[in-house]
């Protein structure tokens, strides 16, 4: 049961309970940044290493920390970290760095960092809180790279992914670069092909919900037969 609920504590904020397809938190970053791969891989590695750390960092201290003063507390450990993930990518990805621009000391004010700290680090021990952060962020990043992702393809024809430590072109795929629109890759786009994808998401979601819900009736159904003695048939 323990393992399950790790394991839980990990996935669900992959899919089920994502903090932007699903909850629709911090948008401010995804729409500003996912121009390209680069930018969308960028932001998602350091936002998954601001979560993880302060995460750890404030389920170590959780029980030391006044509950007046705690969101200062957790505000100033998020900056903390923030500003440090920022010096190194300043340090080892200067060109990065460049690109994102302004978003990445904006994470500190992210609702999702904040929101985890509070909802969830501040409540629960250092394994669980560390695989929330992990499995917060990587669902942060995912979400970036699907945006990023039709984004690039639509505005651009195609692809171009540079080396992040010395911007050196690595890959270069433009089929479709007669064939480009523009507005994808300017704040329009962000939202007109962000509302498509929130869409088909929520499009499988009820799918799946509904599928969910006809294979219980079947089950219910066939349980209740085998207690009035039918042979058992299984649900598929």
């Amino acid at each position: 049961m323990k393992k399950d609920g790790k394991l839980a504590t990990f996935v669900n904020p992959l899919i089920r309970e994502n903090a932007i397809l699903v909850n629709l938190l911090g948008m401010c970053p995804v729409l500003g940044i996912t121009t390209s791969l680069n930018n969308a891989l960028g932001m998602g590695v350091a936002v998954i290493m601001v979560l993880f750390f302060t995460n750890t960092f404030i389920s170590l201290i959780r029980k030391w920390v006044p509950n007046e003063v705690r969101i200062p507390v957790f505000i100033v450990i998020i900056a903390s970290f923030v500003t440090m993930v920022e010096y190194l990518m300043k340090a080892f990805t200067p060109d990065l760095a460049s690109s994102l621009g302004l978003f990445i000391p904006m994470i500190t004010v992210n609702c999702i960092i904040l929101g985890r700290a509070e909802a969830f680090a501040s409540k629960n021990g250092v394994v669980d809180s560390m695989l929330d952060g992990l499995g917060t962020g990587i669902g942060f990043l995912i979400s970036c790279l699907i945006l990023a992702f039709f984004r690039e393809l639509l505005g651009t024809g195609g692809f171009t992914i540079r080396n992040p430590f010395n911007n050196e072109l690595l890959f270069s795929f433009l089929p479709f670069a007669e064939y480009k629109m523009p507005i994808f890759v300017q704040s329009s786009g962000a939202f007109m092909m962000f509302g498509l994808i929130l869409g088909v998401f929520y499009c499988i979601r009820m799918m799946m919900d509904e599928h969910k819900k006809e294979k219980a009736k079947k089950e219910a159904a066939l349980k209740k037969e085998a207690e009035n003695g039918a042979p058992v048939k299984e649900v598929k």
